[in-house]
């Protein structure tokens, strides 16, 4: 039972880890498009390959508002939930 509870445990750190990766990607994203940057440049390729699909499929669904998208905003919120959530409920099952 004892490897199955650090199992979950260590499970729970590295969703927590890519969850945050992924916030950090999806403001870099945010940041770039701020500014005139070579959009050739392979890790500013990189950012837009990870993060264009839940935006593209918000997209479709949240219409801008004023001209300004605001699908960064609702995927980073998304991604507090399933952070806040999902890994929490995981710690927790490797606690009990």
């Amino acid at each position: 039972m004892v490897i199955i509870n650090n199992f979950v445990a260590a499970l729970a750190e590295i969703l927590h880890l890519a969850i945050t990766l992924y916030i950090y990607a999806v403001i870099a994203r945010v940041i770039i498009s701020w500014f005139n940057i070579n959009p050739y440049n392979q890790v500013v390729q990189f950012i837009y390959r990870i993060t264009e699909p839940p935006l593209s499929w918000i997209r479709r669904y949240v219409p801008s508002i004023a001209g300004l998208d605001i699908s960064p905003i609702i995927l980073i919120f998304g991604l507090i939930f399933l952070d806040r959530f999902f890994v929490a409920t995981l710690r927790f099952m490797a606690i009990h």
